[in-house]
């Protein structure tokens, strides 16, 4: 079964600063038919003026990704991590028992353009901590490239839960699939770009949460699509 989420019914908000969509309910958005799906609990598409940004703030017990799709967000924690999230990277900051951080976009010229994402951990008390990597484009051009996994295997980063997250870059007409093995479903969202999913139409900003099905296939319909793919336990 396919639901899809599409992106003209998330949650919005403009604080001028910030143009931002909610695929779940997050902040002042509330919808109870959209609390998450599986350990998947946000997915924010954020655009975010230049110089311009979240400050210091605090989480707890969340494991957090974030993937920039256009310009870069700055990043410092409570921990002694800093660092400059670009296209191509991804980040993965594990709340745990408590952590403060701040994200600013790092152009002073231009706008940043990224997706937060929020899982709920495997067990609550973590230790805090943080992780980035950078994944060359021709890595997920055409293929389903792991980025994010429970194990950190494969050059991926560690998400404290069971889940394999993919990333795809995929050219008109480009095809990847994805089998589904019992006791996990999936969700995919269209980072930008349009794609087929087992004959359904998606396009920027959409979702799709997958269960009961053995294999997804994922089509570009433009001329090139990113997409993210989250394999979960049920």
């Amino acid at each position: 079964m396919i639901t899809i989420r599409p992106a003209s019914e998330r949650g919005a908000a403009n604080f001028g600063w910030l143009d931002t969509r909610h695929t779940f309910s997050f902040g002042h958005y509330f919808d109870p038919n959209h609390m998450g799906f599986a350990s998947l609990r946000v997915i924010n598409e954020d655009k975010i003026s230049p110089s311009m940004g979240f400050g210091t703030h605090g989480h707890r017990d969340m494991e957090i990704v974030t993937y920039v799709l256009s310009g870069a967000i700055k990043h410092e924690d409570s921990i002694g991590t800093g660092s400059v999230i670009r296209p191509g990277d991804v980040q993965r900051m594990s709340a745990g028992t408590g952590i403060r951080h701040s994200e600013f976009n790092a152009s002073a010229s231009e706008p940043v353009h990224m997706l937060q994402i929020w899982l709920l951990p495997g067990e609550a008390g973590l230790e805090p901590g943080y992780e980035q990597i950078h994944i060359p484009l021709e890595e997920k051009q055409g293929q389903l490239r792991l980025v994010g996994s429970h194990d950190g295997r494969e050059g991926s980063v560690t998400i404290h839960q069971d889940v394999n997250l993919y990333a795809t870059l995929l050219a008109a007409g480009g095809q990847v699939t994805h089998a589904l093995n019992p006791g996990r479903v999936a969700w995919v969202q269209v980072a930008r770009g349009a794609i087929e999913l087992n004959g359904h139409s998606l396009t920027a900003g959409d979702g799709a949460a997958v269960s009961d099905l053995a294999q997804l296939a994922l089509t570009g319909a433009a001329a090139e699509a990113e997409v993210l793919l989250f394999d979960m336990a049920v």
